[in-house]
């Protein structure tokens, strides 16, 4: 195995250091957009690269490539389905939607790339991946066919991510879904963050400091930011040097 990127992901949490990553949707990531993306990854560093959707991707092995060869990031693949694989990441969040009940997310798209996955030299996380109401519906939930845990129900939330982890999921993703309006709420992440051994990630909606640093304070171990890099990339800097500052303070 090439990386030990749960490993990293562990030690940083019992560390206390919170993490930065950049989601990369391939479909709305192409051609110019991507050359963009690619040179504010080169200027700013986070830690990781997410980098996967709800839609097919034809050209993910060379996205991922390019982001090898051009940044110092470590690439993490963010399968929307099973088709959404590459021997050229650096690892996989093998993620099972908890918050529905389509067994075609929950357990069916992964046995269809199983034996491909173990196969491969790519680090393979198990992650319990929780979509919440963020105030519109999301690709995810259209595409699952699922309905997401609304934003109010704590006790609900609280209760999946408990199952996942008993489950032997290792990382707990809350995600408010792609263009969210309202990201997931500080009052939840830390319900779930103060019963959980497992690190948590939170996505969908975070478009400021102010949104990284809410979650930050609540108890998230990671935050994803995508969208509004796609639209804006000069806020890389401006998010890899504030999440720096946050952990000297």
């Amino acid at each position: 195995m090439k990386t030990n990127i749960f490993r990293r992901i562990l030690l940083n949490k019992e560390m206390g250091r919170k993490m930065l990553a950049v989601l990369i949707d391939p479909e709305k990531n192409n051609g110019r957009n991507f050359a963009s993306m690619v040179a504010s990854l080169k200027v700013a560093s986070p830690d990781f690269i997410f980098i996967g959707g709800s839609h097919a991707v034809k050209a993910l092995d060379t996205m991922i490539g390019i982001l090898k060869e051009e940044t110092d990031c470590d690439v993490v693949l963010f399968p929307g389905d099973a088709s959404q694989f590459s021997e050229k990441a650096d690892a996989m969040l093998f993620l099972s939607l908890l918050s529905g009940r389509n067994p075609e997310f929950l357990i069916g798209q992964h046995i269809k790339s199983a034996t491909i996955i173990q196969d491969s030299n790519v680090e393979t996380i198990p992650t319990a991946y929780m979509l919440i109401d963020g105030g519109k519906v999301s690709s995810v939930q259209y595409i699952s066919n699922t309905l997401p845990i609304p934003a109010d129900k704590k006790e609900i939330a609280l209760s999946t991510a408990i199952a996942g982890e008993l489950l032997g999921m290792r990382l707990t993703y809350l995600e408010a879904g792609s263009g969210a309006i309202h990201p997931v709420p500080a009052e939840m992440i830390s319900m779930v963050s103060k019963r959980l051994q497992t690190p948590l990630i939170v996505g969908g909606g975070i478009r400021t400091t102010a949104d990284i640093g809410r979650a930050f304070d609540a108890g998230a171990d990671m935050v994803v930011v995508g969208n509004v890099l796609e639209a804006e990339n000069s806020l890389m800097k401006t998010f890899t040097d504030w999440v720096t500052e946050y952990n000297n303070r």
